[in-house]
């Protein structure tokens, strides 16, 4: 299927370029112009813009909102939807898949779904009814479209089409057709009846030469009349289809770039992402770069057209900038919500950064006054366990620090923090006899098919009192090498005691996702226990 290949970087191939195009469309709402004057800004902004896991974006902008989605695998709910004013502070505002009700291997009941699930999809705006489409293939079976009045949701399956939509790029063209640019090397274009709930026409429109190699990852859009398929070559490169003649071609292809040195050191080749234009008229790239172990991380790059209507990333000193001018935006309403910092689990509903490792059984969790995890798996083995709940590392380095009230445990249980992945370590409480220890696991691994080959041993221990623990993982992200993560506890909450060895997270891609913190219950003898989380806190250096 040639999902990524190489992840090292080289020299840019690409040259400077001319004159932007006046208007384009992913939905009529992409060239809409905006009430008020842009703001010239003399300031900067530093890649990655989002330093956390967010691969195979697609990104649009309605009026003055930007809006991004983002390939999530077996975590759910899935399809995150990020939101931002000015395309560089970002913040995740829900997701447009709530559950993932494709099988019961994604309630890790009698199979598993790592690695499979919400691969690259489509996010798309149509308004002539103000609605938001999510558009993706499961499991190379068929394909599930997704809507909502407001990327908060909530959102509603509106269709399943037997096309496998792999991929998937969707456009609503200025006659509010729906299209679906999808495939992996043969490129087709899907026509979708009106309400979008079934497939009218589908056809290839290319086949891409030998010498090019794999392209897939489409993005759909009409800019001047011209339609365009933006197409990844993974992992170190991006291509353009064009066609003057209509959805369907014939298109041309063009290199945008190859083997683009990027903007972060150690980490890969920026591709894949989408276009946008802002309300000036200015056009961005919103890519992302491999930059395991923490993952795939989104990098914004400015875009001119040549005369002839070809897209040139612009480049500094030959690579993708690791600084340009922050666009030229009006002053958004508000900041954007961080994605670090404190949550104390209240209201009735999990903050969107949040993501669960497979569904979740919902009669054995609540927030309100904390986070309450009752156990809901009988396992020795993390990775079969249900109701484990994870949170994307922050890069390049961060720390999550958790409070622990384990009063409620039972026997046999096992709950902690995890860096987790497909080879993980934890910290956390074992309670065995009625005896209870903070100890350090680590040698939880999966094979490369997801099985488990090591459900963890334990290689550090200490007694502790009371009924309340304060767990530490910090986890240094950086590409290029494998990087430690280290574990430590405080029974006064100041005073934190290093436990076990460093882990060595992995910089191997083939996981897909990277390093997630993550919260965990589950119990080894039977069901009944149950730990609570005042307290989470996300922190950088």
């Amino acid at each position: 299927m040639g999902r990524r290949r190489a992840l090292a970087a080289a020299t840019g191939l690409v040259a400077s370029a001319s004159l932007p195009l006046a208007g384009a469309s992913r939905s009529a709402a992409a060239s809409g112009s905006f009430r008020g004057p842009a703001l010239a800004s003399a300031a900067a902004y530093t890649n990655p813009v989002i330093w956390q896991d967010f691969a195979d974006i697609d990104v649009i902008r309605v009026e003055g909102t930007y809006y991004a989605s983002a390939s999530t695998m077996h975590y759910s709910p899935g399809a995150p939807v990020l939101r931002s004013y000015d395309l560089v502070n970002w913040e995740i505002a829900g997701h447009s898949v709530p559950v993932l009700d494709f099988g019961a291997k994604y309630d890790l009941n009698g199979g598993r779904g790592y690695v499979r699930g919400i691969w690259a999809s489509s996010l798309a705006y149509r308004p002539s009814n103000k609605t938001f489409y999510w558009l993706g293939q499961i499991d190379f079976s068929r394909t599930y479209l997704y809507t909502a009045t407001a990327v908060e949701g909530p959102w509603n399956r509106l269709t399943t089409i037997s096309t496998p939509y792999y991929d998937a790029g969707l456009l609503v063209d200025s006659d509010d057709t729906l299209y679906v640019a999808y495939g992996n090397t043969t490129i087709s274009v899907a026509q979708l009846s009106p309400d979008g709930r079934t497939q009218v026409r589908t056809q290839q429109v290319f086949s891409t030469p030998s010498s090019v190699g794999t392209l897939e990852g489409s993005r759909f859009y009409k800019i001047n009349g011209q339609y365009y398929i933006f197409l990844t070559r993974p992992a170190n490169g991006q291509y353009i289809l064009k066609s003057s003649s209509g959805p369907f071609g014939p298109y041309t292809l063009r290199q945008v770039l190859l083997d683009l040195r990027g903007p972060i050191p150690g980490g890969g080749v920026p591709h894949q992402g989408g276009l946008v234009r802002t309300q000036s008229g200015a056009w961005y790239y919103l890519a992302f770069v491999d930059a395991y172990p923490g993952g795939r991380v989104p990098a914004l790059a400015p875009v001119t057209w040549t005369a002839d209507g070809w897209p040139v990333v612009q480049l500094v000193n030959g690579a993708w900038g690791t600084s340009y001018p922050s666009p030229a935006v009006p002053t958004p309403p508000r900041q954007v919500t961080p994605m670090v910092g404190v949550d104390t689990f209240d209201g009735t509903t999990l903050k969107p950064r949040w993501e669960w490792n497979h569904n979740p059984d919902n009669t054995k969790w609540s927030v309100g006054n904390g986070l309450t995890l009752r156990t809901a798996t009988v396992t020795n083995d993390l990775y079969w366990a249900r109701n484990t709940l994870t949170h994307r590392i922050q890069g390049p380095a961060s720390t999550a620090t958790v409070d622990l009230d384990f009063s409620a445990m039972r026997d046999g249980d096992r709950a902690g923090l995890a860096l987790l992945r497909d080879s993980s370590a934890w910290i956390g409480v074992k309670r065995d006899g009625g005896v209870t220890r903070v100890v350090m696991v680590n040698g939880l691994t999966m094979d490369g098919s997801w099985n488990t080959t090591g459900t963890g041993t334990e290689v550090a221990s200490a007694a502790v009192s009371g009924n309340r623990v304060r767990l530490r993982a910090a986890a240094d992200i950086r590409p290029g090498s494998a990087r430690p993560g280290t574990f430590s506890y405080s029974t006064d909450g100041t005073t934190f005691i290093r436990l076990g060895p460093a882990f060595s997270m992995g910089n191997d891609w083939r996981f897909f996702m990277g390093y997630r913190f993550a919260l965990f219950n589950h119990a080894t003898q039977a069901l009944g226990g149950a730990v609570r989380v005042p307290r989470f806190e996300l922190s950088t250096p």
